[in-house]
């Protein structure tokens, strides 16, 4: 069986991660598997970039554009939405025509329009969609947060102004969304969590579409447990404190809660002032400077990391891991953070009490609560039992996130849809 697995980049971004990870997964369990990215970051042959052309930055740059405009020329929501207006046609490339099964994952940003999806549908090849967010059962925006407009129809989008001489665009993209979909059951849906099946199931224009549920993959000789010390050594973190680690691809995105970071880890400080010196941050992530100084605690920042080898360092030189998202899918983060034996404290929110199991390997914290964040934290560190933590950390992973399981579930969905194409035939 060939697969073709096509997302925007190959490394950046948690879809990303998570796409080239299933690859390597279907792989190394009898599925010749390739992937298909506007942006490669590496020479593994089984990634194929399309043909670098000017006009397909200028694709990225054009859609921006228009939707700068539609928002009334502010760029407060400019990259928390998407329209599918503009993509590549793939259908021409080899591994697509070489391909028995089409695997979408985020194809945002200029890789694929609502268009380039039609003509894949019009291919007459299976197609299977991993949703890594909300976009493909919304109109325009990746997480509905508050809003529930899309259990009916999204229109007058919250996010962009409700007057406009251009019409209503969230209900234009919806309708073409609509229209792709007409033809029901010809994309077999995955969602990455339990939470974000249950949430798209909801949504009108997912009706009678057929949704499963598979987690992320992760390579377990990765990411697994290694001395600590020798870790931190290498990281040039300090041997001698507890150490907090926060992760993000950007770490001002304010949906990834790092507000309540800052407020949790100054209650800390005022309830238990010896932190201030046995305690720091670990921020592993972009534009961490702009937030080094609100911290009551020291922190250590580091820059971007894409070498997964030295990410798994990261987390096996920390003690804890920390993420405040105020609505995530599955995040990868957590994944790597429990292969490595860390214990973990997040949000109740979305597919992370999933993956935290509340004192069994982490704390799940009520949502947007910052003082219970920092009870969690605190838990953890210094009032449970960190070694079996860990451990339940680790069992999590092997049991529910390894290679093998993943891959199989999946190959379970291709032969579902390749018998669903001859039955249409």
């Amino acid at each position: 069986m060939r697969v073709l697995i096509v997302n925007t980049s190959e490394k950046r971004g948690g879809a990303a991660v998570a796409a080239n990870r299933l690859m390597a997964a279907l792989n190394n369990n009898g599925v010749k598997a390739k992937m298909l990215v506007r942006e490669k970051d590496t020479e593994d042959p089984s990634v194929v970039e399309l043909p670098r052309r000017s006009y397909m930055h200028w694709l990225f740059v054009w859609e921006r554009w228009l939707l700068y405009c539609r928002l009334g020329f502010k760029k407060k929501h400019l990259f928390d939405i998407d329209s599918g207006s503009c993509g590549v046609d793939i259908t021409k490339t080899r591994e697509f025509q070489e391909a028995d099964v089409i695997h979408l994952h985020w194809i945002n940003q200029g890789m694929l329009s609502l268009k380039d999806l039609r003509r894949i549908l019009d291919s007459g090849k299976p197609v299977v969609w991993t949703m890594h967010d909300m976009w493909p059962a919304i109109s325009l925006c990746h997480y509905a947060l508050d809003c529930k407009k899309y259990l009916t129809q999204c229109k007058a989008c919250p996010l962009m102004p409700h007057r406009s001489l251009l019409g209503d665009y969230a209900a234009k993209v919806w309708k073409r969304k609509d229209r792709l979909y007409d033809n029901r059951n010809t994309i077999s849906f995955v969602a990455c969590s339990r939470w974000l099946a249950s949430e798209v199931r909801r949504s009108k224009l997912m009706a009678g579409q057929k949704i499963t549920a598979i987690p992320n993959p992760i390579d377990t000789h990765i990411f697994c447990r290694t001395d600590r010390d020798e870790a931190r050594r290498t990281m040039r973190l300090p041997l001698d404190k507890h150490l907090i680690c926060f992760v993000a691809q950007k770490v001002t995105n304010k949906i990834k809660g790092m507000d309540y970071l800052i407020e949790a880890c100054r209650k800390l400080v005022e309830e238990h002032p010896e932190l201030k010196e046995n305690t720091g941050i670990v921020i592993l992530g972009g534009h961490v400077d702009d937030l080094t100084e609100d911290f009551a605690l020291p922190v250590y920042p580091l820059s971007y990391i894409s070498d997964p080898r030295l990410i798994a360092q990261v987390y096996n030189s920390v003690d804890l891991f920390v993420t405040p998202s105020l609505q995530d899918n599955l995040p990868n983060t957590i994944m790597e953070a429990l292969a490595c034996g860390v214990p973990c404290v997040g949000f109740n929110v979305g597919g992370i009490p999933e993956m935290i199991e509340h004192n069994r390997n982490g704390y799940v914290a009520e949502y947007r609560n910052a003082v219970d964040l920092a009870k969690g934290i605190y838990r953890v560190l210094f009032n449970g039992d960190y070694q079996q933590l860990s451990d339940e950390a680790i069992k999590k992973v092997t049991t529910c996130y390894s290679q093998q399981s993943v891959s199989m579930k999946y190959i379970e969905i291709y032969n579902q849809a390749l018998a669903f194409k001859h039955y249409r035939i």
